[in-house]
Protein backbone atom coordinates (compact mmCIF):
# COMPACT_ATOMS: atom_id res chain seq x y z
CA UNK A 1 0.00 0.00 0.00
CA UNK A 2 1.29 3.61 -1.02
CA UNK A 3 -0.12 7.11 -0.26
CA UNK A 4 -1.48 9.02 -3.60
CA UNK A 5 -2.44 12.63 -4.54
CA UNK A 6 -5.62 13.15 -6.09
CA UNK A 7 -6.09 16.51 -7.12
CA UNK A 8 -9.22 17.65 -9.40
CA UNK A 9 -9.82 20.55 -11.16
CA UNK A 10 -13.15 21.96 -11.66
CA UNK A 11 -15.40 23.04 -14.36
CA UNK A 12 -16.23 26.67 -14.45
CA UNK A 13 -19.01 27.46 -12.63
CA UNK A 14 -18.99 24.02 -10.91
CA UNK A 15 -20.63 24.86 -7.33
CA UNK A 16 -24.22 23.66 -8.47
CA UNK A 17 -22.85 20.22 -10.04
CA UNK A 18 -21.02 19.77 -7.00
CA UNK A 19 -24.04 20.30 -4.15
CA UNK A 20 -25.72 17.53 -6.70
CA UNK A 21 -23.62 14.80 -6.30
CA UNK A 22 -21.76 15.76 -3.40
CA UNK A 23 -23.69 13.05 -0.87
CA UNK A 24 -22.33 10.48 -3.08
CA UNK A 25 -19.03 12.03 -3.08
CA UNK A 26 -18.61 12.15 0.25
CA UNK A 27 -19.87 8.51 1.14
CA UNK A 28 -16.76 7.33 -0.70
CA UNK A 29 -14.75 9.41 1.16
CA UNK A 30 -16.56 8.13 4.54
CA UNK A 31 -15.50 4.54 3.03
CA UNK A 32 -11.72 5.27 2.78
CA UNK A 33 -11.56 7.02 6.35
CA UNK A 34 -14.01 4.15 7.92
CA UNK A 35 -10.96 1.74 6.37
CA UNK A 36 -8.11 3.49 7.60
CA UNK A 37 -6.79 4.69 4.20
CA UNK A 38 -7.87 8.65 4.23
CA UNK A 39 -5.31 11.14 5.51
CA UNK A 40 -6.60 14.55 4.31
CA UNK A 41 -9.45 15.53 1.98
CA UNK A 42 -10.92 18.86 0.79
CA UNK A 43 -11.59 20.97 -1.47
CA UNK A 44 -9.84 24.31 -2.97
CA UNK A 45 -12.18 27.46 -1.88
CA UNK A 46 -12.35 29.63 -5.65
CA UNK A 47 -12.01 32.89 -3.29
CA UNK A 48 -9.72 33.45 -0.36
CA UNK A 49 -11.92 32.28 2.12
CA UNK A 50 -13.10 28.96 4.26
CA UNK A 51 -16.86 29.69 3.22
CA UNK A 52 -16.34 31.11 -0.40
CA UNK A 53 -20.34 31.05 -0.94
CA UNK A 54 -21.67 31.52 -4.56
CA UNK A 55 -17.82 31.73 -5.42
CA UNK A 56 -17.83 27.73 -5.24
CA UNK A 57 -14.43 26.23 -5.32
CA UNK A 58 -11.70 25.10 -8.15
CA UNK A 59 -11.33 21.49 -7.37
CA UNK A 60 -10.29 19.35 -4.53
CA UNK A 61 -7.66 17.31 -2.90
CA UNK A 62 -7.42 13.87 -1.74
CA UNK A 63 -4.90 11.93 0.23
CA UNK A 64 -5.42 8.64 0.34
CA UNK A 65 -3.65 5.20 0.68
CA UNK A 66 -4.31 2.58 -2.39
CA UNK A 67 -2.54 -0.80 -3.90
CA UNK A 68 -1.22 0.71 -6.51
CA UNK A 69 -1.31 3.64 -9.26
CA UNK A 70 -3.62 2.07 -11.30
CA UNK A 71 -6.21 1.08 -8.29
CA UNK A 72 -6.06 5.27 -7.01
CA UNK A 73 -6.63 6.37 -10.92
CA UNK A 74 -9.64 3.88 -10.89
CA UNK A 75 -11.08 5.12 -7.59
CA UNK A 76 -10.77 8.63 -8.77
CA UNK A 77 -12.73 8.07 -12.20
CA UNK A 78 -15.19 6.42 -10.21
CA UNK A 79 -15.82 9.08 -8.10
CA UNK A 80 -19.18 10.98 -8.82
CA UNK A 81 -17.22 14.51 -9.61
CA UNK A 82 -15.37 12.76 -11.99
CA UNK A 83 -18.15 11.46 -13.77
CA UNK A 84 -20.98 13.91 -13.69
CA UNK A 85 -18.73 16.70 -14.79
CA UNK A 86 -17.76 18.70 -11.37
CA UNK A 87 -14.15 17.93 -12.50
CA UNK A 88 -12.66 19.12 -15.94
CA UNK A 89 -9.45 16.85 -15.01
CA UNK A 90 -8.41 15.09 -12.28
CA UNK A 91 -4.01 14.61 -11.67
CA UNK A 92 -2.99 11.14 -9.42
CA UNK A 93 0.16 10.70 -8.11
CA UNK A 94 2.40 9.05 -5.95
CA UNK A 95 2.74 10.77 -2.64
CA UNK A 96 5.28 10.12 0.13
CA UNK A 97 4.47 11.56 3.41
CA UNK A 98 7.63 13.38 5.28
CA UNK A 99 5.60 15.28 8.06
CA UNK A 100 3.97 16.06 10.43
Amino acid sequence: MMLYAISGEDVPDSLDRRLAVRTAHLERLNELRQDGRLILAGPYPAIDSPDPGPAGFSGSLIVAEFESLEAARAWAEADPYATTGVYARVTVKPFKKVLP
